[in-house]
């Protein structure tokens, strides 16, 4: 295949860009000393997820640590690795459950033969049944396998390699809605790393590489949480022009997200200025809100404790990665710079309205990520709670949204979404601007 194609191949793929178990009475690893053992023997591993007619795959890893399996979710990204620890899991029967990280849900397998497993993952706090059958297999596998039977069938291999790729992205959705992004990717031979940047957050960690197909050779990446399953497919329609003028692929997310997507090669591509998509309503200048404690009492920004300070309110879910991610670095981050007179307060939007249970799912949050710092429980996970439980907000867009206070009580900044660690440059350059905005509070 001509040079130009393989460029325009690796343009395309740019532009892809823990949990609670059921009710019923289980019988720990612990306790029996064998069946969650048996089942999941140390190594790595590979799993498929199959969804909307495609497979999705993941990686990872069981390891033994203290006599008992602990499972990590392996996700390869822009800066490296990802390794989301699980290390709870119970055996009943001859299931084993392994719950996903801080999210409610889990993976719930049996074996299916010597090395390999089948089961469903399953999450608990959607909406309705959510349930997805799944296959996994020991060994030292690649993500992607290739698919070389029959003649027509190839694989394209890309020579060198190359950082920085930036795409301008438009996804739709089936309705005909809309949205742009910013597609990041890095390619070593026909191996890819990259995620895709929207105006409320990022899709982590996406891995792939190229695969060949009856049709001629596609780009695939996918990506695991616990919480959300991603798989792109890229594939060049323009003929091998080169001119990166004809890019299109398809977004599964799960059970049954699918957007398609279009992208043009533009190093210049950016998102709207994150500062500005949320703001307060005309004659507000503050945030009025009081909201139940996950520990005692109740939270509120008038509150003795924040008097004086800078405080910065975190607007989040324990359901969101990119929350997650938000609350991996502002919880060491505080941890080193509360001194200084500077306060965060997590107000949590949870997708069960009844308090103790959205209270129990931060708290398993604040325990995961060590949180230092003050969690309320204060609505239900969509737009609209958060508009009702704080009207001087407009234009509320997502989860996370960051909030920053000065020492009077005003507010001074909205941030809308957080870009993590799997978006390389772009992580570095929000966490330097985060700093940069409290700092000039602090000075003030």
């Amino acid at each position: 295949m001509k040079n130009t194609t393989l460029a325009l191949l690796a343009g395309a793929a740019l532009s892809l860009a823990g949990c609670q178990g059921n009710s019923t009475k289980t019988e720990t690893a612990a306790t029996t000393g064998t069946p969650a053992a048996a089942l999941l023997t140390p190594g790595p591993w590979r799993g498929e997820l199959a969804a909307q007619g495609q497979k999705i795959p993941f990686l990872f890893e069981v390891k033994t640590e203290a006599g008992q399996p602990v499972v990590y979710l392996i996700n390869k990204g822009l800066n490296g690795e990802e390794r989301l620890r699980c290390p709870e899991i119970s055996a009943a029967g001859d299931s084993v459950t392994i719950k996903l990280h801080v999210f409610d849900a889990a993976l719930v397998v049996r074996a299916d033969g010597a090395g390999k497993l089948k089961g469903t993952w399953v999450k608990y706090d959607a909406k309705g049944p959510y349930r997805v059958p799944l296959v996994a297999s020991a060994g030292a596998q690649p993500l992607f396998a290739d698919d070389d039977s029959g003649e027509k069938k190839f694989i394209v291999r890309v020579s060198g390699g190359q950082k920085d790729i930036t795409l301008k992205v438009l996804f739709k959705d089936e309705k005909g809605n809309s949205y742009r992004a910013v597609g990041i990717l890095d390619y070593t031979g026909k191996n890819y790393t990259g995620t895709f940047l929207t105006s409320t957050g990022d899709y982590r960690y996406l891995a792939g590489n190229i695969v060949g197909r009856e049709d001629g050779s596609h780009i695939f990446l996918s990506t695991f949480d616990g919480s959300h399953a991603f798989l792109f497919d890229a594939k060049d329609a323009s003929h091998g022009n080169g001119a990166f003028s004809d890019i299109k692929g398809d977004f599964y997310s799960g059970k049954s997200g699918h957007e398609t997507w279009t992208a043009t090669l533009d190093p210049k591509a950016k998102l709207p200025d994150a500062d500005t998509l949320t703001y307060l309503r005309k004659g507000e200048s503050r945030l009025n809100f009081k909201f139940p404690s996950i520990a005692q009492g109740s939270i509120s920004p008038t509150d003795a404790k924040y008097r004086g300070k800078v405080v910065v309110v975190q607007v989040l879910g324990s359901w969101c990665p990119n929350c997650m991610d938000e609350t991996a670095y502002l919880a060491p981050w505080y941890d080193k710079n509360k001194q200084r007179g500077v306060e965060i307060i997590g107000l949590g939007y949870e997708r069960m309205p009844e308090y103790d249970r959205a209270a129990a799912r931060l708290r398993k949050l604040k325990e995961r990520y060590h949180i230092g710092y003050d969690l309320a429980v204060a609505g239900v996970s969509n737009k609209d709670s958060v508009a009702k439980s704080m009207p001087q907000l407009a234009k509320f867009l997502g989860f996370p949204t960051t909030v920053f206070i000065d020492k009077k009580g005003a507010v001074r900044k909205i941030h809308t979404g957080f870009s993590g660690p799997g978006t390389g440059k772009y992580y570095a350059e929000e966490t330097a601007a985060f700093n940069q905005e409290v700092d000039k509070l602090l000075k003030e």
